[in-house]
């Protein structure tokens, strides 16, 4: 499969080339393009740093099948809901050999990700191949170099994933009657080099939702006061922020609030860097819950 899928991008590569190639390179413009169809929904995404072309589609009913070429690599996924499995994979496009995702990748991932974001309805509003292409291509962008690209992903709600809808109030939003309204989540949990789970340095009490940032940080409760900025291992600090809990980088177009995704968003608010390996567990365990937990709201 993966040589075929390869020579397929080959054919496509070279159908491009030939006389006026360079004035065609130089037309395409950037942004998003989007083609949408019933069971399908394909396109490019450009920007100065890379393309990136994809496509999704219902290859049996309930069943999607996902590829997203750029840098070289392809992604490819095959989501089957209904029974809480997906495939990832990734390799090298010229010899199909097995590769990871660099820091320009994720970048280049994140920035389709956010567009596509911004193109698409949010929640259940989109159709569901381009729903699980937005959460597959969000997986994707906060992929460790350290974690196999090819894989399977596997969750059931209640054993896979566990919802933590009602923590997220107001629809997630820190806005209106909502303003001055919290609701705790004891606790965003990781284990690293610093202790276990049970560690309290290892532990935040999370305000769960879209909570205001400053300059794309946390805030966290300091001697009676807000402060910006992430605490590093304290003793169970009281922390909100950017979309806390929620599946996805940042605020995704996906409204899923889940246990799992809590524990990755405490490690990697909590002294880690996203694509840390001290956070590989916590991201492994987020995975089928990012793929495959349903909409809060």
């Amino acid at each position: 499969m993966r040589k075929v899928l390869c020579a397929v991008a080959a054919l496509m590569l070279s159908a491009c080339g030939g006389a006026g190639g360079g004035d065609a390179a130089q037309a395409k413009q950037e942004g998003l393009t989007l083609s949408a169809e019933a069971g399908s929904t394909s396109g490019s995404f450009i920007q100065e740093t890379g393309e990136v072309a994809f496509s999704s589609r219902e290859v049996e009913p309930g069943v999607y099948r996902l590829e997203v070429r750029l840098r070289g690599l392809t992604l490819t996924g095959l989501m089957d809901p209904a029974s809480g499995v997906s495939t990832l994979d990734g390799f090298a496009e010229e010899d199909a050999t097995d590769t990871q995702l660099g820091d320009a990748d994720r970048d280049l991932l994140a920035a389709f990700y956010g567009a596509l974001n911004a193109e698409l309805p949010s929640g259940d509003a989109v159709a569901p191949e381009a729903m699980y292409l937005r959460r597959a291509v969000g997986l994707w962008a906060q992929h460790p170099g350290s974690v196999d690209l090819q894989r399977t992903v596997m969750g059931e709600q209640g054993r896979g994933y566990t919802m933590l809808c009602s923590y997220a109030r107001c629809n997630g939003s820190y806005t209106g009657s909502c303003g001055g309204v919290y609701n705790w989540y004891s606790y965003a949990k990781h284990d690293c080099n610093k202790g276990g789970f049970s560690y309290d340095r290892n532990q935040q009490i999370a305000q769960l939702g879209d909570h205001t940032t400053c300059g794309g940080d946390e805030f966290y409760l300091s001697g009676g006061s807000w402060v910006c900025g992430e605490p590093d291992h304290w003793s169970r600090p009281k922390v909100m922020g950017n979309c806390f809990g929620r599946c996805g980088g940042g605020c995704g177009g996906d409204t899923q609030y889940t246990l799992d995704a809590t524990n990755h968003d405490g490690c990697v608010r909590n002294g880690h860097m996203l694509a840390s390996g001290y956070c590989d567990d916590q991201f492994v365990s987020a995975s089928d819950d990012e793929l495959m937990a349903p909409n809060c709201y």
